[in-house]
Parts: structure tokens; C-alpha cells; sequence
């Protein structure tokens, strides 16, 4: 039989359509990529969420192709709930044998090549039955008889259900295996790979010499926050739509650990970080995670009131508007003369080295604190400028003098 000739027209539109797909890729920093890539390499099942076209599958395709490994695409939606669980095949001898259940062919091929990136695309479009059937998948990496190579890594893909065709919210069971991640468009990203460039991804560069201080932090921010909120260890939100993406449990606060651990190790940026955690156990209780964080190694304020001179006060102001609360707190709880004195000397150091808007509130409370026998320091005059700290703290001299000479 005689093959046709091809047309012409269509060879140079060929031509055309490969130069078209002829990218470069350059390094460019991305903490969407940056998230995606750690969390692979965490070896945890991630989930991009984001409208329809911008561009999750194109990024997993690119990390597939960044790491080496085969794509494998399963659009759970057209899969019936056997697909993943496995059909049962009779044997030989069921009564001594069993059942086996059969896996599907893709799991098969994942399985003698030993790697692979399993793509589990259209997630919110999969009915319940489907949802439950992919529980093992995802969390024990089981299909059927067989079970996923430590070489395979599982992402997937949805759609919120505003935008999703015939979509469904996703199950907490399901929802709580994942890692997820938000994904949305940069403008300059999009404008730079359209012209032919796109970003690089790269698996995070951990330092091996920091892997055993890296998984003390990690155990110390996370078990120090549960400690004193117990009550964020298990917390099933109220709604479908919030049961349906991250929330706090103890699953998902070891994956929030380990995550912070590869953070640590990797040096990624906080932005990377707060993806993550806000990711595997929800905002509020990833935000507080890492406030906890910036508070694990503030200085104490003991130390700080024994050599005020000396004292390094951390340089982002929320960290030390802690830092200058909890001296305060501590004259409070033993008000003494000399640590007086030493905590305005600290004061006047947070003037010196940052913004004096924030030795307002604590210097007022520390000036309340004085004792009617305890003169005004000479290191309160360098801070009056500032918040007016000598007239404040006369007036309170004043009113405890009044209040004295009453309880005469």
C-alpha cells in the first residue's frame, strides 16, 4: 500500500510550530517553583490549585523534565474508583489464594521503571467514590497488589469548584494528604517565557551539614507552638470548602515538620517557607507556626537587662517589639532599681539602632513602673524627643506621690 506524500504547507507549518516550542530556560527566582520543587523533594504529595490555563500542567511537565523523570498523567475523573483500587482477578485457588486485586497498566509501568512523576490531573472533578479510592494511593502509594517505588513522586492538580466542570469539593481525607499549594500567574514570568525564556526549576541544594540542626528546629518550632496550643492539633474546619484544603491535624503537622526541616537545610526564603506551612496545615495555624519561629531564637531578657550595653536587638520591628515587650514584662515581675534603670538603657538603644515609634508602648509601660524613691535616669532625657518619656514619667511620679500622701 502506497503512503500518501506529505503536504508541503503542513511541513513548514511543522517547521513553524518547532521553532515555536524552541525555549531557553534561565535561573529566576520563583517560590511557587521553589515550594513545588522542595516539597518533591520532601517526598510528599503536593496539590496545585489554580484557574483553569494558568499554567499547572505546563509546570509539571517542566519539573518532570527538569528532574528526568517519565510523566505519567491519570485524569482522575474518566478513572472508575478500580482504577485505583484494582480489579479483582480470580486465581487458581481463591480459597487458599484469595482474590488478588489486578492494578492498572500505567501503575504496572510506574513499577518496572522504579521512578516516575504520577500526575494526578483534574482532582476536583472526581466524584466521592473516586476520592476514596485514591486515599491509598496517595497516602500508603498502593494500587491494588502493587506498591508505587520509592522513585515515583505523586503530584496532582484541581480546580476550585467555581471553575471546575462539574466539579466537587474534595474530601478531608483526602484533602489532609496533601500539601497544598495555591498557584497563580507573575506577569513578568508569563511576558519573559512567551518571548522564549521561562524560569529554571532546580531541586533545593541541602547542606548536609546542617541536616541534623535542621531537623532540632524543626521539631523545636513544631512541638514548642502545640505545647502551648493544644487545641491546634486536630481542628476539622466547619465547612466543605475549608475541609477541602489544609487544616490542622497530626498528619499534616508532620508534614508541616518535615517541610520546615528541608526548608532549614535548603536555606529557602521565608516567602518559600510560608507556603509550605500555610499549605500543609492552613494560614491561621501556619502563620503561627512561624511568629513561633522568629520567637524561638529572640534573645532573653534577663541576659539583656544583666549587660543592656551590649545588647543586640534583632533589626525587624515586630521582633523587637517582642523583644523590648518582654523586658518590660520582666521589671514588671521583679521591679527593682538597677533593672529599671537597665531596661531604659535598652529603650534608648532601640532609639539609637531603629525606628522610636517603637519604644513608645513599652516606654510607657516601664515608666508607669517607677517607684517613688527611684529618680528619673539621665538616659530617659536621649528618648524625649522621641515619645516625651521625662514628662510621662514626672506625671506618674506625681500621681504615685498623690497616691501615697491619700493612703497617709
Amino acid at each position: 500500500m502506497t503512503m500518501p506524500a506529505s503536504s508541503p504547507q503542513l511541513d513548514v507549518a511543522d517547521d513553524l510550530i518547532a521553532l515555536l516550542g524552541a525555549t531557553t530556560t534561565e535561573p529566576r527566582t520563583d517560590i511557587q517553583l521553589s515550594a513545588l520543587m522542595l516539597t518533591v523533594a520532601a517526598d510528599l504529595p503536593v496539590l496545585l490549585w489554580g484557574a483553569p490555563g494558568i499554567g499547572k500542567t505546563a509546570a509539571l511537565t517542566h519539573l518532570a523534565a527538569t528532574l528526568d523523570l517519565p510523566l505519567t498523567t491519570v485524569v482522575a475523573s474518566v478513572h472508575e474508583p478500580s482504577d485505583f483500587s484494582g480489579l479483582p482477578i480470580v486465581g487458581d485457588d481463591p480459597a487458599t489464594q484469595g482474590v488478588p486485586m489486578a492494578p492498572p497498566d500505567w501503575a504496572v509501568r510506574l513499577v518496572r521503571a522504579g521512578r516516575g512523576l504520577l500526575f494526578l490531573d483534574e482532582l476536583s472533578t472526581a466524584p466521592p467514590a473516586v476520592q476514596a479510592a485514591l486515599l491509598r494511593l496517595v497516602l500508603e502509594r498502593r494500587v491494588g497488589a502493587l506498591r508505587l517505588p520509592p522513585g515515583v513522586r505523586i503530584v496532582a492538580a484541581a480546580n476550585p469548584r467555581s471553575s471546575a466542570a462539574e466539579g466537587w469539593e474534595l474530601s478531608p481525607p483526602l484533602a489532609n494528604r496533601f500539601v497544598h499549594l495555591q498557584w497563580t500567574h507573575d506577569h513578568e514570568i508569563v511576558v519573559r517565557g512567551l518571548g522564549g525564556t521561562w524560569p529554571r526549576a532546580a531541586l533545593p541544594r541541602l547542606d548536609p551539614d546542617l541536616l541534623p540542626e535542621a531537623v532540632t528546629f524543626a521539631r523545636r518550632a513544631v512541638c514548642g507552638l502545640l505545647s502551648v496550643r493544644p487545641d491546634l492539633v486536630h481542628r476539622l474546619p466547619t465547612t466543605d470548602a475549608a475541609r477541602g484544603g489544609p487544616w490542622p491535624s497530626p498528619r499534616s503537622w508532620e508534614m508541616a515538620l518535615r517541610l520546615t526541616a528541608f526548608a532549614t537545610a535548603a536555606g529557602v526564603s521565608r516567602e518559600v517557607l510560608s507556603l509550605l506551612v500555610r499549605g500543609t496545615v492552613g494560614d491561621g495555624p501556619g502563620l503561627e507556626l512561624l511568629a513561633s519561629m522568629d520567637r524561638m531564637d529572640l534573645p532573653d531578657p534577663e541576659d539583656l537587662l544583666a549587660d543592656p550595653a551590649a545588647a543586640v536587638l534583632p533589626e525587624r520591628g515586630d521582633l523587637r517589639q517582642a523583644v523590648l515587650d518582654a523586658v518590660v514584662a520582666a521589671v514588671r515581675n521583679r521591679p527593682e532599681r538597677s533593672r529599671w534603670d537597665a531596661a531604659w538603657v535598652l529603650l534608648a538603644r532601640a532609639v539609637d539602632t531603629g525606628a522610636p515609634d517603637l519604644v513608645v508602648v513599652p516606654a510607657t509601660t516601664l515608666a508607669s513602673l517607677r517607684r517613688e524613691n527611684w529618680d528619673v535616669p539621665a538616659t530617659i532625657e536621649r528618648l524625649a524627643g522621641a515619645v516625651s518619656l521625662s514628662r510621662r514619667a514626672d506625671q506618674v511620679a506625681t500621681r504615685i506621690a498623690a497616691a501615697a500622701g491619700a493612703g497617709r
